[in-house]
């Protein structure tokens, strides 16, 4: 292998690492207020009247499962375990909540779409990439096979 591929190799997986963390980050953070009202969040009650009031059907149901793909997904990121089976979950949830929630605008200071809209597509491209090699899932496939 060259120096420059080397270079390359270890600057795509840097790269992945960052994006993995940084969003696994912000998702965790926004689940984990929707669920246990962490950091001033509203808690699974809060989260599920606001979706009730927005008119999303089975309100309750529906912030189970957007809070627990936020909070569990953001965990799988950060850790690197399961990037592309949790990006699905992720990149599904945070479409609905630019187009029905925040669709009727762009800028994220007029309620807009552009915040959810870059997370899922971070989450789209993380799915499609994969953890790269500094996760725990490269660390457990380097040690099973050196058994």
């Amino acid at each position: 292998m060259t120096l420059i591929s080397l270079r390359h190799r270890h600057a795509h997986d840097t790269a992945l690492l960052l994006l993995r963390v940084m969003a696994g980050i912000v998702f965790a953070y926004h689940g984990a207020g929707k669920l246990f009202g962490a950091f001033g969040g509203p808690g699974i009650t809060g989260f599920s009247g606001y979706l009730g009031s927005l008119g999303i059907p089975f309100p309750l149901i529906n912030a189970w499962l957007a809070a627990g793909t936020e909070f569990f997904g953001g965990l799988a990121l950060i850790a690197g375990i399961g990037v592309r089976w949790a990006s699905i979950p992720l990149t599904v949830t945070m479409l609905v909540a630019s187009f029905v929630v925040n669709g009727k605008a762009f800028a994220a200071t007029n309620g807009g779409l552009e915040y959810s809209l870059t997370l899922a597509v971070v989450s789209a491209a993380l799915g499609l990439l994969g953890a790269g090699r500094f996760s725990l899932a490269a660390l457990v496939r380097r040690t099973a096979t050196q058994s």
